[in-house]
């Protein structure tokens, strides 16, 4: 089972589930056991072939699963524990039963399994900026995190490449900046070579309360990002007078970093506020919102007389501390929407962050410690082994990537909290997150095979679970053949999935962890460090 529970005993007894069978219970605990198991049609009863009952005594993720012969019996902390002793009671049925229509019944073997996840946050990053991923990919990718009992979904909707997000507010960001009329294809470092190929797409507001409204309903919390004041070129693409500068930019049609940046002033503050307040119209109650911080170019800032007489104004010394000031003041603006801020590591070492920010560190465990220490809530992102945009060998029989090499192994050997740091430093590690960056993921089959089964050994170590983990991948690996996920085979790729191949050794992970980690060390760390 992936993850695997933190208890479970077989028992003697086995049942017999049947399709459209009864489920009796609080009206919605059944509500999340019909939506975990969607092929069984099952139906609510007033006694139930699975019995459910609350348990106040239990975490709202945690629950108790009997299966013998009177049929499953599930004791559940909330909704959430509920639909995740479901997910078990589905792993414990054969493939087959990830097929639509291919049986009437199963067998279900005795077994109590006591169960609760190790972390809260339990997250995949998806960067919807570099390539577009239509809705429907992102309804697909929530059903696949919940098999798994992931509970973030961390949606990166604005870059240099492209901003995907309607806004009736601002129309020229979806109607301006939401698309490029090209794309890089060139592997990393070498010449440049571009696609031709028009690209671009956005979620209306009716999509992202739609895509939260599933999420919910599957134990998934949308966690949005809007990088600022960075990665700013779409966003100057539709409207420059918000840039340091004031001149005109384009939707960037290559990889790397811009100098773009948004302008820390007053217009900038209300054009990222009423944003914000269409962002969480349509999301509903969002308790997170991630605001980027990261790989900043602050020479613009520097140079404007206009900027520089605001920050002397504020009384700050240095733009890092404007940059400080003004993630703060968004951080503000979101804590009065009842939403906490997120940033990436880059915002912490600058310093001056809301205590209640979350820290994304990832260039490394290190940085990550530091943040803990200093009392904020961490979320372990590290580049390896978290960042699913590196290969998975140094071959070019691997489809493109940025680099090399992030196996299953090497994620499902990551302690996010490791036993050396103080119990006040692992108490603050509320998580761990894969990212997946998408310059070079262009459609859904390569997404699959790059987070399909590194997600796996991230969903076992999120839960708790670090032992014998290659074993129960491989059992595993038959429900994703039948829910037709094109994941990464073990011994390599198909055939067919080695298009556009990789070109082996031009980025080596023990080269970029080095320099990234001596980089967070300088307060004054927010130029781009790959």
């Amino acid at each position: 089972m992936i993850p695997r529970p933190k208890l479970s005993r077989p028992l003697s007894a086995s049942y017999e589930l049947t399709a459209g069978a009864a489920v009796s219970g609080p009206a919605d605990l059944i509500g999340a056991v019909r939506t975990a198991m969607p092929g069984l049609d099952l139906l609510p009863g007033d006694d139930g072939a699975i019995d459910l009952r609350l348990d106040p005594s239990l975490g709202d993720e945690a629950y108790r699963l009997t299966t013998g012969s009177r049929g499953v019996e599930i004791a559940a902390g909330g909704r959430a524990g509920a639909f995740y002793a479901a997910q078990s009671l589905r792993q414990l049925l054969p493939d087959e039963a990830f097929r639509y229509g291919a049986a009437t019944s199963w067998n279900v073997p005795g077994v109590r399994i006591e169960d609760a996840p190790r972390f809260p946050w339990r997250g995949l990053h998806l960067d919807v900026a570099r390539h577009f991923f239509p809705k429907r990919e992102v309804t697909r990718l929530i059903d696949l995190m919940a098999l798994h009992k992931l509970n973030r979904l961390h949606l990166h909707l604005a870059d240099d490449q492209g901003w995907r997000v309607e806004s009736r507010a601002y129309p020229l960001l979806h109607e301006m900046s939401s698309h490029r009329p090209r794309s890089a294809v060139h592997p990393y470092g070498q010449p440049e070579a571009f696609d031709g190929i028009p690209h671009g797409g956005y979620y209306t507001l009716d999509d992202l309360a739609e895509i939260a409204a599933y999420a919910r309903d599957r134990a998934v919390t949308v966690v949005p990002e809007i990088d600022v004041p960075g990665h700013a070129s779409a966003i100057l693409a539709a409207y420059p007078s918000l840039g340091a500068t004031g001149e005109p930019h384009d939707v960037l049609d290559r990889w790397g970093i811009s100098p773009a940046i948004l302008s820390p002033l007053p217009p900038t503050v209300e054009f990222l506020t009423t944003i914000f307040d269409e962002l969480l119209g349509a999301l509903g109650e969002t308790p997170y919102v991630h605001i980027g911080g990261d790989e900043v170019v602050l020479d613009q800032w520097a140079a404007s007389p206009e900027i520089d007489a605001y920050r002397e104004s504020l009384g700050l010394a240095t733009v890092n501390d404007l940059q400080a000031w003004f993630l703060r003041r968004l951080a503000d603006a979101l804590a009065e929407r009842g939403s906490r801020a997120v940033v990436w590591d880059e915002a912490f070492v600058s310093g001056g962050l809301r205590p209640d920010t979350v820290v994304m560190p990832w260039r490394g465990q290190g940085v990550a410690r530091r943040a803990a220490a200093a009392g904020h809530d961490v979320v372990a992102t590290s580049v390896f082994p978290l960042y699913f945009d590196y290969a998975e060998a140094a071959s070019p029989d691997e489809p493109l990537a940025i680099g090399e090499t992030i196996t299953v192994a090497d994620v499902a050997a990551f302690d996010p909290a490791p036993d050396d740091w103080a119990p006040q430093e692992r108490e603050r590690v509320i998580g761990v997150q894969a990212q997946l960056w998408t310059e070079r993921v262009p459609d859904p089959r390569t997404l699959d095979y790059r987070m399909w089964p590194r997600a796996c050994a991230l969903a076992d170590i999120a839960w708790g679970a670090q032992d014998d983990f290659a074993g129960r991948l491989e059992a595993h690996l038959g429900r994703l053949d039948a829910l037709g996920v094109e994941y990464r085979p073990p011994a390599g790729p198909h055939p067919w999935q080695r298009r556009r191949p990789h070109l082996p050794g031009v980025i080596r992970l023990d080269e970029v962890m080095d320099r990234i980690e001596a980089m967070t060390h300088d307060p004054e760390s927010t130029r781009p460090s790959i």
